[in-house]
This record gives structure tokens, sequence and C-alpha cells, in this order.
């Protein structure tokens, strides 16, 4: 078992060590020029805080009861201080609570806003169209309206010329025959030519 140790805790042959690194190991660049990093700009500007005078403050007392009274003392105080860190970590959640609280109030009340504000204008737009629907039918209905009454002034217009031309007609007929007959007196006089022609 301890050979096994010494084995894995031994350092690589350098020949492998070559082997693997030649073989597996891309090509590296023969560039010397370092790029500038997050990592190395912040280990070159990172400034320490100055050096805690608690540290490395105890000195281990001779007498063992004073040990004990000195330590009651550092875990008294160590108590208060994680008292007051806790107190201070729980008024910091709280505040952040209050502001997340509020910042999701002002939201909602925005979003409630703005969604009065679509129903309006969506109100408004509908009330436009059927305005403007309206209006549309009302100029359909007139259109109608006046064609119908253009028809019915042309169609009698049709009707008195046709009337016109018959009577036009009848008239032309009067003044072409020499003697007009009524129609009562026609049968009469047929018989009476009929007559006269056969004597």
């Amino acid at each position: 078992m301890a050979s096994s140790r010494l084995l894995l805790r031994a350092p690589k042959p350098r020949i492998l060590e070559n082997v693997f690194t030649q073989r597996f190991c891309p090509q590296r660049s023969l560039s010397t020029t370092v790029l500038p990093s997050y990592h190395n700009d912040h280990q070159r500007n990172h400034q320490y805080l100055s050096r805690n005078d608690y540290l490395n403050s105890w000195k281990q007392p001779q007498d063992p009861k004073e040990a004990q009274a000195k330590l009651s003392l550092l875990r008294r105080d160590y108590a208060m201080k994680v008292k007051a860190v806790r107190k201070e970590y729980i008024q910091e959640i709280e505040l952040q609570r209050l502001e997340k609280q509020r910042k999701d109030e002002i939201k909602k009340e925005a979003m409630r806003i703005e969604g009065e504000e679509r129903k309006a204008a969506k109100a408004a737009a509908k009330k436009a169209k059927a305005a403007e629907r309206q209006v549309a039918e009302e100029e359909f209905r007139q259109t109608l309206l006046k064609e119908r009454a253009e028809k019915l002034e042309y169609h009698t217009m049709r009707q008195n010329k046709i009337l016109e031309k018959k009577k036009e007609k009848s008239e032309l007929v009067r003044r072409q025959s020499s003697m007009w007959i009524d129609e009562g007196q026609l049968e009469g006089k047929i018989l009476e030519a009929i007559v006269s022609t056969s004597l």
C-alpha cells in the first residue's frame, strides 16, 4: 500500500511527459505578448484592506481559569457581533423586500393604467368605426333612394314618350284618311260599301 502511494506521489518521468505533451497537446503559438484579461487587470489594480488587529491577538495565558474567562469573553463578543450582523442582514432583506414590493406595485399600477388606456383607445376606435359605418350606410341609403327616384322618373318619361308616339301615330292616320270613321259606325259603313258595290 505504501509503495503504491509513493509511486502515485512520485513525479512523472520527463521523457513520458515530453511524449505526451508533443502527441496530445495542441501546438502553442510562439507569441510572447500577454493579452490583457480581467484576472490580470484585477490583480494589478486590487486594493487590499488594512491589517485587522483581531487576528493573532490571542495570547495563551498561563492560568487555565484565566484562559477560560478570556475564551468566554471572546465567545460572547463573537455572539454579539454575529447577532448584530444577523440583525443588519434581516433589516437589509426587509428593505429589499419592501423595495421590491414597491416596484411591483408601481409596475402593476403602470400596467393597469396602460390597460385602461388601451381599452379606452379600443372603445374610441370602435365608436369611430361605428360612426363611419353609420355615415356610409346613410350615404348608401341616400344613393339608393336617388337611383330609385331616377329610375321612376325615367320610367314615367318613357311611358309619356310612348303615349305621345301613339297619339302622333293615330293623329297621322286620321289625317291620312279622307274620312274618319268611328268604331261604332264602322260596321254600318262597311255594309253600305258592300251593297253599293254589288248593285
